[in-house]
C-alpha cells in the first residue's frame, strides 16, 4: 500500500477507495444458493397431473409434461400408488401437529382462574376460622371474672 491511498475492506477483499460511486459491496458470491424448499403439492394438482398423464398416448409425451412442470417420473408413479390406495385425501391434510382450538385455551385459561380463587376462597375461609377463634379468645379475656356465673362442676 502506498502512502496517501484508502484502502478498505469489501466481503472478503481489498479494495482500493477512489471516493467514486464505483466502491460498492461486492457481488453476490455465485457458489452460495438460497436454501432449498420442499415442495407441496395439492391433492388437485396430483390429480390434474395424473389426468394429463393418463391422457399421453405418443411417445414422449409424458416426459414432456414432466418437464413443463419440473416433475421427476417417480412422483409421478408415487402419485399412482397412492391414487390407488385413495390416499390423495389423506394427503391433503397439512403435516405437523393440528392447531390448536382457540375453545381449548380458553378452558385452559377459565380452568387456572378456578383453581386460583379455590386457593384464595380457602385463604379466607382460613382467616375468617382465625379470626373467630381470636375472637372468643378475646371475648375470654376481656370478661370480668365475676361475670363468668358458675361454671364450676
Amino acid at each position: 500500500m502506498f502512502e496517501g491511498e484508502n484502502w478498505s475492506l469489501v466481503g472478503c477483499r481489498r479494495t482500493r477507495r477512489t471516493g467514486l460511486a464505483q466502491d460498492v459491496a461486492a457481488p453476490p458470491d455465485p457458489e452460495l444458493v438460497e436454501r432449498a424448499r420442499r415442495r407441496r403439492f395439492s391433492a388437485e394438482y396430483k390429480l390434474r397431473i395424473l389426468r394429463e398423464a393418463d391422457a399421453c398416448s405418443k411417445p414422449g409425451e409424458i416426459g414432456a409434461l414432466l418437464r413443463r412442470e419440473g416433475l421427476y417420473s417417480s412422483l409421478l408413479t408415487e402419485w399412482r400408488r397412492q391414487r390407488e390406495r385413495g390416499s390423495l385425501e389423506a394427503l391433503e391434510r397439512p403435516r405437523g401437529r393440528p392447531k390448536a382450538d382457540p375453545r381449548e385455551a380458553q378452558i385452559a385459561g377459565l380452568q387456572r382462574r378456578l383453581e386460583r380463587a379455590e386457593r384464595e376462597l380457602e385463604k379466607a375461609r382460613r382467616v375468617i376460622e382465625v379470626q373467630g377463634n381470636v375472637s372468643a379468645l378475646l371475648g375470654d379475656l376481656l370478661e370480668p371474672r365475676g361475670a363468668q356465673g358458675s361454671t364450676e362442676r
